[in-house]
């Protein structure tokens, strides 16, 4: 069996390089949860998940040129949660990938501490080794499927300011981590006037489902969508709006000029609400992966 995933790894990574003109893979590992890709191209470092044979989409990229400039829409698009939650104290991150969050987050917030959960170690040290991602007294990574941290984190009366939700295993996001119970507990585990940014997509064939049941949770629950399918949810028990009221925009707009984000590129995402709110919520007892199957 070993010997299968490692010919799966070569296949995948020959490839990757024989379909882009300048890819070059410079790591491939098979981890107790996925084949892990780190490939170079066109001035960008990328990891990526390889599923059923098959490399998924990038997970993680940073140009080698500038690793400040964010490369993703959603990156850029999470980032608006600073425009109305600007001052985060502690927060909480699902998934790791390469480490751009925590990383642009610190940068932009010195003063906060930034706990990323992962389950998958491998991701932990390729995101060290590859993406520059350092651990220190304000950014700590705990090694953990999120949903067993969160309820040990709930025991122990644990709250945060802003938690992003950005676990992909490389098909979608997992199902455990998508469900009514769950997102009930994430909400126990913000703050009062705490806040979710939930990197999800508007392609996806769990769309409305996964729409519906943000709302069955949350009252408060805005979206902003890219041209690329991208999308992110903020979520929150109290009303908020984009930019809150006592965001200093230009002061905001100079601090993530450096990430290549516009203030006004984010605000002119936000997109009204048109899921089909008729479709079921999706719980522990019903979460159809099998809509993912394109």
């Amino acid at each position: 069996m070993k010997q299968f995933h490692k010919l799966i790894l070569a296949f995948v990574a020959a490839l990757l390089t024989s379909t882009t003109t300048n890819a070059k893979v410079i790591h491939e590992e098979r981890s107790l949860y996925r084949n892990i890709l780190i490939s170079e191209e066109n001035g960008q470092r990328c990891m990526r998940f390889v599923l059923h044979s098959r490399a998924t989409h990038n997970q993680s990229c940073t140009y080698l040129n500038d690793q400040n400039k964010l490369v993703f829409d959603y990156t850029k698009m999470v980032m608006a949660a600073l425009l109305i939650k600007p001052d985060p104290r502690e927060i909480l991150i699902v998934g790791l990938g390469g480490g751009t969050l925590p990383k642009t987050l610190h940068a932009l917030l010195p003063d906060a501490t930034i706990t990323s959960v992962e389950i998958d170690p491998a991701v932990v040290k390729a995101a060290k080794r590859y993406f520059d991602y350092q651990e220190s007294d304000r950014i700590k990574t705990v090694t953990m499927d999120a949903r067993v941290y969160l309820k040990r984190a709930l025991r122990e009366g644990k709250k945060w300011d802003l938690i992003i939700l950005d676990a992909f295993n490389g098909d979608y996001i997992p199902e455990h981590l998508m469900t009514k119970e769950f997102l009930e507990e994430v909400r126990t585990a913000l703050t009062p006037a705490g806040l979710v940014a939930a990197n999800t997509f508007a392609t996806s064939r769990l769309y409305h489902h996964e729409s519906v049941t943000y709302e069955a949770v949350f009252p408060q629950l805005k979206m902003l969508r890219s041209e690329r399918g991208n999308r992110v949810l903020f979520a929150s028990a109290q009303a908020f709006a984009f930019p809150g009221p006592d965001l200093a925009v230009q002061e905001w707009q100079a601090r993530l000029q450096a990430y290549d984000i516009k203030v006004s590129d984010l605000l002119a995402k936000e997109t009204a609400p048109d899921w089909d709110r008729s479709v079921k919520v999706m719980t522990d007892q019903f979460a159809p992966a099998n809509l993912l199957k394109h």
